[in-house]
């Protein structure tokens, strides 16, 4: 039998913004969603932070079910998610979006997926797998370059930020854009998907962007570094180093970036077979 010895942390980038990333945490089953920050309309009176709650629920219980496909079942959450409001636009361009991480344990074998920038780490017999979905991140040029270069109080920063979400919502689930969960259940079907067998997965974490941020944006640590935090000290001593770094440069000057603090997110397992010490 396997065991995922678990931890977990979450914390809301503002104090003035509930926190839109969603996570579940159990035996043999970890899912982390991030939603999609909102700067337009969405056409859904329902909200982010009801629509990310929803796609959790969906899919945890789709995947109790260990003999369905990860794909597969972000596809029926989806759809399921699209069904529940029907009298939403759900054509609108800006409709609730979020990330999709999940590392699942399925007999001998660790399965995962990931569709958006959600970030898995497996640390295994050869070396780190870092599987990150960074699609999102090369559409919207050069609005991104703009955005990102000016100091958070700037005044035409609100509009420049305005500018690179409609680049980044007309790129949104088409080809050569990006994919992630909305509306369209298709978007599972480009999910960046995997599996290890078990016995050479030793550790693996799911982060969201704005915990992930401490190896990918902040450049605090590789990724050796950041597994090694999560395992001795655990999720909330890396994401207190996130915020730290934040704290330090608060208009953004030394780490151009888009939010002066985003949501961040670790789910972090010690994978163990029963017999292992």
């Amino acid at each position: 039998m396997t065991h995922m010895r678990l931890k977990a942390q979450t914390d809301p980038g503002s104090e003035q913004k509930p926190n839109e990333d969603w996570y579940h945490a159990a035996e043999n089953l970890v899912i982390v969603l991030d939603g999609a920050t909102v700067r337009t309309d969405t056409g859904c009176t329902h909200g982010l932070l009801w629509f990310v709650r929803q796609l959790g629920d969906a899919l945890r219980s789709d995947l109790a079910d260990e003999s369905r496909d990860l794909s597969a079942a972000l596809h029926a959450a989806i759809g399921h998610v699209a069904r529940l409001h029907p009298e939403c636009d759900l054509d609108h361009p800006g409709t609730p979006s979020a990330a999709v991480g999940i590392v699942r344990v399925v007999g001998d074998v660790v399965q995962y997926l990931v569709l958006g920038d959600i970030t898995v780490v497996l640390d295994t017999d050869e070396g780190l797998r870092v599987i990150v979905d960074n699609r999102v991140s090369h559409t919207a040029q050069p609005y991104r370059g703009i955005a990102q270069g000016l100091p958070f109080d700037a005044p035409e920063r609100p509009e420049a930020l305005l500018a690179m979400k409609r680049g980044e919502l007309a790129a949104r689930n088409t080809e050569g854009g990006y994919w992630i969960a909305s509306t369209l259940p298709a978007a599972a079907e480009h999910a960046l998907i995997g599996q290890a067998r078990l016995g050479e997965v030793h550790r693996a974490a799911v982060l969201s962007d704005g915990a992930a941020a401490y190896v990918s944006l902040l450049g605090l640590g590789d990724w050796q570094d950041a597994m090694g935090l999560l395992d001795s000290d655990g999720p909330r001593a890396l994401i207190e180093r996130v915020r730290d770094a934040q704290r330090e440069d608060p208009q953004g000057n030394r780490w151009p970036r888009m939010k002066a603090a985003d949501d961040a997110t670790v789910v972090f397992a010690n994978l163990a077979v029963s017999g292992e010490a």
